[in-house]
């Protein structure tokens, strides 16, 4: 079952996102050389504590931190630690969220710690994020959830990547829903897989985490035995980019962007929900 949000729910949702938005800015501006991953944990947890808003992460299924640090070949749920200092050159996804009165936001960006990255890696997060807002712009009232599928992967397939080959479209992590918990009904591919049908009709009150994983080589991806840390199988790196989205009857209102979504829905031709809050 998919849960739908009245405008009041999706409101306090709203809440939660400019939380972990300012959970964003402050660990970005943190992702510097010399820090370690715990250092941007105690950052993110101190940006919660001035909004009196919780973690969604820590404890959940027992991962011991606030934020997901995920460095260079990490693609997901990297765990904060004294050990891991960043390097320039390094890139790191930082994956978060917060809660305000019982309802979640969950957003996740890419940041490059120093300077003199190759291109590659600075073309691996763009079309990762631009793939993001594709799927965000397929939000629309009568899509289907496949539609967002479809979107992610063709503006993917789309950019030649740099040196040849394809990207890696992760397959065993994909977005969500969200809405009272983080991980919620209908799980959302980062591709189509033609075995899965169309997906649920996209209507009114419909809350998705749209979040694509792209490695610079395999769709294939191990745990650590930390049993959290996920890695690229063959070592590339990787990027992953996530947005909380509502769909109004206005169109898409992304929940965890401070604008909510509209300077980057725009160069889609979509038009962003008005701001409940504003």
């Amino acid at each position: 079952m998919v849960q739908i949000k009245t405008p009041e729910q999706i409101a306090k949702m709203r809440e939660a996102g400019l939380v972990v938005a300012a959970i964003h800015a402050a660990t970005r501006e943190a992702a510097v050389p010399g820090a370690t991953t715990r250092d941007l944990d105690q950052v993110a947890r101190k940006v919660l504590a001035e909004h009196d808003a919780k973690p969604n992460f820590l404890g959940y299924g027992g991962f011991p931190a606030t934020i997901c640090t995920s460095v260079n070949e990490v693609v997901v749920h990297g765990i904060p630690s004294d050990e891991v200092v960043l390097k320039d050159g390094d890139i790191i996804s930082i994956d978060c969220g917060a809660i305000i009165d019982g309802w979640h936001g969950d957003a996740a960006f890419t940041a490059f710690v120093g300077s003199g990255h190759a291109p590659e890696l600075l073309e691996l997060s763009r079309v990762t994020e631009e793939s993001m807002w594709a799927g965000i712009a397929a939000m629309k009232q009568g899509n289907r959830l496949v539609d967002v599928s479809r979107a992610i992967e063709t503006y993917i397939r789309r950019q030649p990547k740099p040196g040849g080959g394809r990207y890696g479209i992760i397959e065993d992590y994909g977005g969500h829903g969200i809405g009272t918990e983080m991980h919620m009904d209908p799980h959302l591919l980062n591709y189509v897989d033609r075995r899965r049908g169309k997906g649920p009709k996209l209507v009114t009150g419909f809350c998705l985490a749209i979040e694509p994983m792209v490695s610079l080589g395999t769709p294939g991806t191990e745990v650590l035995s930390d049993d959290w840390t996920v890695i690229t199988t063959d070592g590339t790196w990787s990027s992953h980019w996530e947005h909380s989205v509502a769909l109004t009857d206005e169109g898409p209102l992304v929940l965890t962007a401070p604008d909510g979504g509209r300077a980057k829905l725009a160069e889609h031709g979509v038009t962003a929900a008005p701001d409940p809050l504003a």
